[in-house]
């Protein structure tokens, strides 16, 4: 009977490590392994500060000999790319005893499911002493960029970050809850239409976006000139675009509910046609609940701004590029 690898599984903290977790506890090594294996599971942030899977494997070595482990794959959240550009499900150190897969590539779905799949097939093919170079999994270069940008969004929990921003909440209820019953508001979303509510739709989500990543100094500048710099710094500002985006279209949403159902009980048509002087309906009401959707949206973005930058940072990124980001602004400092 073959001797039980012992394989070490490094996770970063937080989402990577719930992951991990979840694998170690239902791990089971059956017939389909080349070799049977057990695993032990330690969180640590083994990327941080670091954009590049060399540092990272350094890091994975020296808990491999701090714990004696046979193999170490490693979780994380940052995104990996090849020499030609490629983004990678998994990097494999060249002597098969080291490997990183990036979650992101992955695609942000089914990440229980996939990662298991991915760390299985990993081990299998490192104990696997004839395919050294079998299990470097590249995405394909049209959609592997889009694939590890959703998984980068989703990571980032955008349906999170107005919660994680609660003077941004309170600004956008309050704003909601006094612009629904003052009459030349009424007046405002009667006389606009469709197109208008629209573009009014548009701009304050827009304007909210905006105001954040300038407030809470967001936006990536890469560290050097070089293109591989330049590329990761747009992957990283279109990630946080498409964060707040997906976040503040969410909050405008709830607002919308929010402000329709006070709107529907303290209102009456009959009261609001003394102040509009014509004919008033229902349906008229869900058009102001509309339009004080985007006006409470735009009074969240300022409330946002008594929220400090780590706050910002916390609640608009997951742990990994939060760290990442914190670390950024203390250098600026």
């Amino acid at each position: 009977m073959q001797q039980s690898i012992h394989v070490g599984l490094v996770a970063d903290p937080e989402a990577p490590t719930e992951i991990g977790q979840e694998i170690e506890d239902e791990h089971s090594s059956d017939g389909r392994d080349r070799r049977p294996w057990d695993m032990e599971l330690v969180s640590d942030p083994f990327t941080t500060g670091c954009e590049d899977a060399e540092t990272a494997f350094g890091r994975l070595a020296e808990h491999g000999r701090e714990n004696g482990w046979d193999m170490v794959v490693g979780l994380t959240e940052l995104p990996l790319r090849d020499e030609e550009g490629r983004y990678l499900v998994v990097e494999v150190d060249p002597d098969q005893r080291k490997a990183i897969v990036s979650l992101p590539a992955l695609g942000g779905v089914r990440m229980h499911t996939r990662t298991r799949r991915a760390v299985r097939t990993v081990v299998n093919g490192m104990a696997d002493q004839d395919g050294r170079d079998e299990h470097r999994v590249r995405l394909p270069r049209l959609t592997g960029r889009w694939r590890v940008l959703l998984g980068m969004v989703l990571a980032n929990r955008p349906w999170l970050l107005v919660p994680g921003l609660k003077s941004a909440l309170v600004a956008a209820l309050a704003t909601g809850a006094v612009a629904t019953i003052n009459s030349t508001v009424w007046i405002l979303a009667t006389s606009l239409s469709w197109w208008r509510l629209t573009i009014a739709t548009i701009v304050s989500v827009a304007l909210v976006v905006l105001w954040i990543v300038v407030d809470g100094h967001l936006w990536d500048r890469p560290e050097d000139d070089s293109p591989r710099a330049r590329d990761r710094s747009r992957l990283y500002n279109t990630s946080t675009l498409l964060t707040l985006t997906i976040g503040v279209l969410i909050c405008y949403l709830a607002l919308y509910g929010v402000n329709l159902a006070w709107a529907l009980f303290v209102l009456d048509p009959g009261v609001m046609k003394t102040s509009v002087r014509s004919s008033v309906g229902y349906g008229d009401i869900f058009v102001l609940a509309w339009f004080v959707a985007s006006a409470a949206t735009v009074g969240g973005g300022l409330g946002s701004g008594l929220e400090s930058d780590d706050a910002i940072r916390a609640a608009a990124y997951s742990k990994r590029e939060e760290d990442r980001r914190n670390r950024l602004a203390r250098n600026r400092n």
